[in-house]
Order: C-alpha cells, then sequence, then structure tokens
C-alpha cells in the first residue's frame, strides 16, 4: 500500500506531519486496493498507538523512540510526536496512548508540552472515555516536585474519563531499565505483525551510559582581568568518535569531583582514600571521587542527618514545611557543611555513601557549527565559584572543565539531540536572538552554521552581561560577523557600565516596533540562558511589545504567544 500522501507545503510542523503520516496509515489500512473493507481481525490491519513526549534535553524523546520500537514489535503503527504538535482534536480521535514527560524546573512543564498542557487543563478540554492511556515520568528526586508534570498529566487525562493502561511510573535521574521494562510490560499486544517496514531512528553510539573519551583541544578564559565572571571556551576533538551533531544540541560532559572537596571529607570522615565499602567494587576515595554526588544535599542525606546534628536552625526548616525557608537555609552550602553543623558527629562511611545519589553528567549548550569546526565540538561554559565558611565552594561540572581539563586531557562526553532548538529550514527567514552572557554559547552555533551554509534571513542578537570591557565574550567575532553583514543587528546591554541598570529585555523594549515587524513578517525569536529571571523577563518583554506594536488586548496577545510556540517560531534553551 502507498504512503498517504501529505503535500511538502501543507501547513504542518515536522512533528505534526510525522503524526498526520501515521493517522492516515491507520485509515487507509482498513480499505483493501479494491475498495473493500478488510476484516477487523485482519492481520494486515494496522492498530495506531500513540506516544507523546515532553522534552526539555531529549530524554523523553529517546524513551519515546523506544516506546515506538517496542509497539512496532507487538503489531501496533506507532505515532511519535512532541506534545504541543497535537491538539485536543486530535487528542479526541486516539484510542491507546503512551505519555512520556519530563519535569523541568521547579514543577514545571517541560518547553514542548506546556501549550498542550495549557489546553488539556482548560475547562473546554474535551472528554476522554474512548482513550486508554499511561504516563512515563521522568524527574530528580533532590527537586521537591518530583516527577510532577507526569503527576499532573496522568490526573488530568483520568479526570476526563480517560482509563489507565498502566499505573504512572516515576523514574529518578537512574531510569533507562525501569522505563524501558516499564514500557516492555505495559505496551499491549496487538496481535499480528509489523504491516510496514518502518525506519527506527539512529542512536548514537555514545551516551550517557558509554561515554567518549574526548581529548580537550582549547580551554581559555573568555573573561576579561577586572571580570567577576569566569567564562571559559573549551573545545573538544573529537577523534574517530563518530559523533554528529546539529546547532542546537546539547554535549553531556562527565564531570569528575575536586581532589581537594575528597580530601576534606575523607578527613572529616577519619578515613583514608582507600578504605573498602561493603557491597562496592570501589574504595571510599574512589566512590566520593569519580562515583557519587558530594555538593548538592541530597534530600535522603538531609532527612538522615537533621535528628543526627542536632542544630536547632537545620530541624526546624526540615520540619516547618516552609520550602522558601529550606531553600534559604541551604543557600550557599554543600552537604559538608551540613554534616559540620555538629563537628563532634561521626558517620560511618559506608552510612554516607549509602545516603548520597550517583554523580551526574551535566548539559551544556553546543556552541559551534559542526561545519565551521569540522570534527570539533564547542562549549562556552561559565565556572561558577563561590565563598561559605571559609571554605571555597565550586559548581562540580564548570569548575572541573576550569581546572581539571586541560588541554590534552581526556574529558568524558556524549551528545544530546535537540530537535526543539535550531536554526529555521528556510534560508530566508529572519532570527531575533536573545542570548546573555552564556546564553549566546547556541547563537554563535546559529550564525556559523547560516554562514556555512550561505542562509540570506537576517540574524539579529541581543546581548549583555555586566561590563563591556571585561564581559563581552567572543567579541571580535561577533563584531567581525557585524562588519561582514552576517549579524545584521547587535544590541548589546552591559548591565554595569551606567547608573541604572540596563538589561537585554530593556533594549527589546527599546527595538519592539522592529521585532514585532520581523515577528509578522515570519521571523524566528530565540532565548537562551538563566531560566528563574532572564527569561521570564525577555518573555514579559515579548508580551509588552505585541501588545503595544500590535494593539492587541492581553487574550489577544496570549494566543499571538501561543500561535508563535505552535509554528515553533518562538524557541528556548533556558535552564
Amino acid at each position: 500500500m502507498d504512503e498517504p500522501y501529505i503535500p511538502n507545503d501543507a501547513p504542518f510542523s515536522e512533528d505534526q506531519r510525522a503524526w498526520l503520516s501515521g493517522f492516515l496509515a491507520g485509515l487507509n489500512s482498513r480499505v483493501s486496493v479494491g475498495g473493500q473493507s478488510k476484516s477487523p481481525s485482519s492481520a494486515a490491519e494496522v492498530r495506531p498507538l500513540d506516544i507523546l513526549f515532553g522534552t526539555q534535553t531529549g530524554n523523553s524523546e529517546a524513551l519515546a523512540n523506544d516506546a515506538a520500537a517496542i509497539a512496532r514489535g507487538k503489531g501496533f503503527h506507532p505515532r511519535v510526536s512532541g506534545l504541543d504538535a497535537v491538539g485536543m482534536e486530535q487528542l479526541s480521535s486516539m484510542e491507546h496512548l503512551f505519555v512520556v514527560i519530563s519535569t523541568y524546573g521547579e514543577g514545571e512543564m517541560p518547553d514542548n508540552a506546556q501549550l498542550f498542557w495549557d489546553e488539556l487543563s482548560a475547562s473546554t478540554a474535551p472528554r476522554l472515555e474512548s482513550l486508554k492511556f499511561g504516563v512515563l515520568a521522568l524527574g530528580d528526586t533532590s527537586y521537591e516536585h518530583f516527577c510532577q508534570a507526569g503527576k499532573l498529566m496522568d490526573t488530568r487525562l483520568e479526570q476526563l474519563g480517560a482509563s489507565r493502561i498502566a499505573t504512572r511510573l516515576d523514574c529518578d535521574v537512574e531510569f533507562e531499565d525501569a522505563a524501558n521494562q516499564w514500557l516492555q510490560t505495559n505496551i499491549p499486544d496487538a496481535g499480528g505483525g509489523i504491516t510496514e517496514p518502518e525506519v527506527k531512528p539512529v542512536k548514537s553510539s555514545w551516551t550517557r551510559k558509554k561515554r567518549y573519551p574526548a581529548v580537550v583541544s582549547d580551554n581559555h578564559n573568555l573573561s576579561g582581568a577586572n571580570s567577576a565572571k569566569e567564562i571559559r571556551h573549551v573545545a573538544f576533538d573529537l577523534g574517530d568518535s563518530g559523533i554528529a551533531y546539529e546547532v542546537g544540541d546539547a554535549l553531556g560532559v562527565m564531570p569528575v569531583n575536586a581532589p581537594d572537596l575528597v580530601e576534606a571529607w575523607l578527613e572529616r570522615l577519619g578515613s583514608p582514600f582507600d578504605t573498602e565499602i561493603a557491597g562496592k567494587d570501589q574504595s571510599l576515595g574512589t566512590l566520593l571521587t569519580q562515583s557519587l554526588e558530594i555538593s548538592t544535599p541530597p534530600k535522603e542525606a538531609l532527612q538522615a542527618l537533621e535528628p543526627l546534628v542536632g542544630d536547632q536552625e537545620f530541624s526546624h526548616v526540615m520540619s516547618c514545611g516552609d520550602r522558601e525557608e529550606l531553600h534559604n537555609f541551604l543557600w550557599g552550602k554543600d552537604l559538608l557543611d551540613i554534616l559540620q553543623l555538629n563537628p563532634t558527629l561521626k558517620i560511618d562511611p559506608a552510612e554516607l555513601v549509602s545516603w548520597l545519589k550517583p554523580l551526574q553528567y551535566r548539559a551544556y549548550s553546543i556552541s559551534s557549527s559542526p561545519k565551521a569546526h569540522v570534527g570539533e565540538v564547542h562549549l562556552t561554559v561559565a565556572a561558577v565559584r563561590w565563598s561559605y565558611n571559609k571554605r571555597e565552594h565550586r559548581g562540580v561540572c564548570s569548575t572541573y572543565l576550569a581546572d581539571q581539563a586541560a588541554v590534552g586531557e581526556k574529558v568524558e562526553i556524549f551528545p544530546m539531540k535537540n530537535k526543539s532548538f535550531g536554526i529555521p529550514q528556510d534560508n530566508s527567514a529572519a532570527m531575533i536572538m536573545v542570548g546573555p552572557g552564556t546564553g549566546l554559547a547556541p547563537f554563535r552555533a546559529f550564525l556559523e552554521e547560516r554562514r556555512e551554509i550561505g542562509a540570506t534571513g537576517s540574524n539579529w542578537l541581543f546581548f549583555g552581561d555586566q561590563h563591556r570591557e571585561c564581559d563581552f565574550i567572543y567579541e571580535d567575532e561577533l563584531l567581525a560577523m557585524s562588519k561582514s553583514g552576517l549579524l545584521t543587528r547587535l544590541q548589546l546591554a552591559f548591565s554595569r557600565d551606567q547608573a541604572e541598570k540596563i538589561y537585554v529585555q530593556h533594549r527589546m523594549i527599546e527595538n519592539g516596533r522592529d521585532i514585532y515587524a520581523q515577528l509578522e513578517e515570519g521571523a524566528y525569536f530565540y532565548v537562551c540562558g538563566d531560566a528563574t529571571r532572564m527569561a521570564k523577563d525577555v518573555d514579559a518583554a515579548l508580551h509588552e511589545i505585541i501588545a503595544t506594536h500590535g494593539d492587541k488586548n492581553s487574550d489577544d496577545v496570549a494566543d499571538y504567544v501561543a500561535k508563535l510556540k505552535r509554528e515553533k517560531r518562538y524557541l528556548r534553551d533556558v535552564y
């Protein structure tokens, strides 16, 4: 049977096109070539199964593709799509649905699930009595709202009358084995076999479980001598790894804990490096160096230490239930600081190890184009350092890269796809990019890529930091791009160079008329950087610009922004 035809110029996104293709294939499978209806029990019948993902870093999308492979093997025709590519009308037509969704930030929906959630949680959402569903939730127990997005999705689908195929699974950071077992167990058998050959997604041979030991080919400080920051440019030689990436992707980096912090822990525990731990195949020192998170206090350790430490304030914030009060108490402290609340308290090393979580990779936005830097991948990383209780504290991975990843050293890395953040397929489309500080990283890559492919669309960048004299990272490159015409407009906001602080959102407001005009003409709007404040301020500025220059009320502005998101023209990479 021929594949259903969808014109290339049809007004659908890539995800919507894939979903619709599967939907039409499911319908077509019920009709024979001669026009006669097939028997429902015919082995040639295709039974659709929808798999929707909400992701911020790609893990949920990868699991959705794993689920599709399992479903295909059980006789289904899987249709995989991002949540925001599916509307309520499409949802109403589904019979079997699996949702794979991660939780972002403090219990928030990932970016590519927010529009879907807004519609699903609205009073106008359709009843879904004919839908059978399962929810696979990804999260991190070190956050208070563990797997909150998945929990909300699961509850709302039930409220709308859908029935569960399986009880929701909430996965911690080590999710692969549990998630795949859950999918194998709960995706039902459709009967019959695979009716049409389908191309399975090609996975990289390098993953967070199997990382490539890349040689560091460059590592230098981009910040000036008088800067309060330390932003580093780190380049890796990809050698014979076969690693392929696209602009917009991220790179996973596996850190090693700082030697002096490990030494401080061993001294506090009164144990030598080679102390054996029952049930572990590594010594205590090796565990603390390579295998365990020893900085950010995990919930299990806090709960275990509270009655032992005997500190009044610590006990109060742990028992009062006030999240903000606990957050303020922990601010600036690492786990060793918590233990030091009672300097005489003795802790058994094996007990400590049982409280700690596995050391995790960190994801960084790639700041290079593979076409401009063949065989290399670049990162732009701010080394995080602060002092507390007369001891220097450090960001685990950022200072690992700054202090231990010298040129010639090997660092374990792996590529992380991000299909939700890339340059327009239309080379003539305009781009507006907002990326202060290290938020510039992917936009350096975008600009390099557009230069290499000869894209004709305009490129407008909003960049800022504290001081132009010492915080204008990649200044020579950006000014050269401006001079060549590649960077059509460069708007700068250095907050501390004048009495009144000026940020990128202020520059946006100043240029609001032109921003709105470009959006009306089909421009893509990008944001990268701090999610807590900057991204929210930029979003508020964008709403203000649309209201002012589009002469729209708040409801119309919300609809306008939602339309930008649906068309994949308002894209964010925030952290």
